[in-house]
């Protein structure tokens, strides 16, 4: 099966420094756009943590990672890769792009 670009917000529904969770065909995905010195960035990441499957859209993102607000554990946003315990699973990424003042998600 191919995946396919979806719309998945207005860009101006995450700001520099915000996130936004919704569902694409019953998987939760968690867009942040990340405010740097230099430009901001968008990822697309599973809404919910691998370790005991609780949303992160309530975690503190900075230095593009994700800490999940339940147990602590922080994920890398660029590659979803497990950085500390209790998590020892990635959490999945996509390709996200902006077309039009929307931001697609491919999953």
């Amino acid at each position: 099966m191919q995946a396919n670009f979806t719309r998945f917000c207005k860009l101006d529904e995450v700001p520099p420094g915000g996130k936004k969770a919704l569902k694409i065909n019953e998987t939760w995905v968690l867009v942040c756009n990340v405010k740097s010195n230099v430009t901001d960035r968008l990822f697309a990441v599973s809404g919910i943590c691998s370790h005991q499957f609780k949303p992160l859209f309530n975690g503190r993102v900075r230095n593009c990672r994700i800490t999940c607000p339940v147990h602590g554990a922080r994920f890398d946003l660029e590659t979803g890769a497990a950085l500390d315990l209790p998590a020892t699973k990635p959490i999945a990424v996509y390709e996200v792009r902006v077309v039009d003042d929307w931001i697609e998600v491919k999953i």
